[in-house]
């Protein structure tokens, strides 16, 4: 690993708690002690592009046996920047979701929804040297959860991307434009700020529609900033 600028210091009160109790999986998930800061002076893992299938992007056909997944093709597109607005190039980005059904292809998931036999719910991509991503899926359905008695979580895709320092790491979630459930979600609830919750839905993007073929949503990702060099003092700002 090299050595990278340190990051700029996180911004808590932009986060949600740890601890929300709407959330139940929070209660046992959350941190019982004060966190470490992390402001990596190291660079993260670097990955190469060849390391990739070249179906890896597309989810509606890197795990097809016997035809492509069942639902609405979508594609899903956008920039990885920092907070200072510079793209993050040779990020990796990793999705997973469920299928149209609101099943995923895990052991522990007990939803009546069937699988899809042509659909594994999950992908691997690299943004260009602009940060710019893209991939094909198909849009997830929406799921019962034991948080609370008969509670639907919205459609969602997850986000884990790899930047170029481990405080640039991000795991997240993707929502999309219009859904009713975004509103009603305890996770969503646990964002004060409308902004941020803003930040987590896709929109509609009508110009990036693929004729008789896919619709098309974009998202734009941020993660956190650099430093310009390695020579500034440790309060500095870029």
């Amino acid at each position: 690993m090299d050595e990278c600028p340190p990051f700029l210091p996180r911004d808590l009160d932009a986060h949600p708690p740890a601890l929300a109790p709407g959330y139940r999986s929070s209660i046992l998930r959350s941190p019982q002690q004060a966190l470490v800061p992390l402001n990596c002076q190291l660079a993260a893992p670097r990955f190469r592009r060849e390391d990739l299938g070249a179906l890896d992007h597309d989810l509606i056909l890197n795990s097809a046996q016997a035809g492509p997944a069942i639902g609405e093709r979508l594609l899903v597109h956008g920039h990885v920047r920092d907070e200072l607005g510079r793209p993050v190039p040779n990020a990796l980005i990793e999705v997973w979701q469920a299928n149209a059904g609101g099943h995923y292809r895990h052991p522990r998931d007990q939803y009546k929804a069937p699988l899809d036999p042509n659909f594994s719910g999950c992908g691997r991509l690299m943004t260009d040297a602009q940060g710019y991503y893209f991939f094909r899926t198909i849009r997830p359905g929406a799921y019962p959860w034991p948080n609370h008695r008969a509670e639907w979580r919205p459609a969602h895709i997850h986000f884990a991307l790899n930047g170029e320092g481990w405080a640039q790491r991000l795991v997240t979630q993707m929502y999309f434009e219009g859904d009713p459930l975004i509103a009603r979600c305890p996770i969503v609830h646990s964002i004060a700020d409308e902004e941020q919750i803003r930040g987590l839905i896709a929109h509609a993007d009508f110009g990036a529609d693929e004729a008789m073929d896919s619709r098309a949503y974009r998202w734009d990702i941020t993660l956190r900033g650099r430093r310009a060099t390695l020579f500034e003092a440790p309060g500095a700002h870029a």
